[in-house]
């Protein structure tokens, strides 16, 4: 079954239920040929449910690398990955950028903003997720790093003055369904299709971004 969250009619998004982070994670490589690896994962106890990396403190329980050689421990091979969440079933769905995908990350609020614009516009997008965080990243191509400075001081915006990263190289967005806590979890605001597979250039959707975080400050 699948559920919207009320009031965004820029995109509904399905909660996915009844799928193990296992399996989702095999799909993820198998069908979309991403690289993942696991993340940390949430412990019960004392009727809270900690990050296992300890930290009390921490500011994404259960939805962060639990060691530095991530990077490293990244595959794209299903069987792999398998065996990877065979070892914690319940670890966090972890994809990296800057290999097959960049992210360009924006608020919700202007996330939602530019949806529907680009909606009115006809453009094709590729996944997009929204996490708990209230951040939303949309999959692009990957190299956007490089691009994004320039094209958003073409738009007449000082790249700084705008809500708009990019992760590339180095850096990673957590996939649904992993969950920040009692947070809450990340879901897809676009969910990957056989139409989107292609993924569009970040040229393609940084004016629509830049109004929407421009509208948003």
């Amino acid at each position: 079954m699948e559920e919207t969250i009320p009031g965004t009619e820029a995109a509904q998004i399905p909660q996915q239920r009844g799928t193990s982070l296992l399996e989702t994670a095999v799909r993820y490589a198998e069908e979309r040929h991403w690289d993942v690896f696991p993340g940390t994962w949430l412990v019960p106890g004392d009727g809270v449910q900690r990050c296992s990396c300890g930290d009390p403190a921490c500011a994404a329980p259960g939805a962060h690398p639990a060691g530095e050689d991530w990077a490293a421990q990244a595959t794209g091979s299903a069987t792999a990955a398998r065996r990877m969440w065979q070892k914690q079933q319940t670890a966090s769905i972890l994809l990296p950028t800057g290999r097959t995908f960049d992210a360009i990350d924006v608020p919700e609020s202007a996330g939602f903003l530019a949806l529907a614009r680009m909606q009115r516009m006809e453009l094709t997008l590729g996944p997009v997720t929204l996490a708990p965080d209230r951040r939303m990243r949309f999959f692009v191509l990957p190299g956007a790093g490089a691009k994004v400075p320039d094209l958003v001081r073409r738009l007449g915006w000082a790249p700084r003055a705008l809500d708009l990263g990019v992760l590339g190289e180095g850096a990673y967005v957590a996939a649904p369904p992993t969950r920040f806590g009692t947070r809450g979890a990340v879901q897809w605001a676009c969910r990957p299709t056989a139409v989107n597979r292609w993924l569009p250039d970040v040229e393609e959707l940084i004016s629509a971004l830049a109004y929407a975080c421009g509208r948003d400050r």
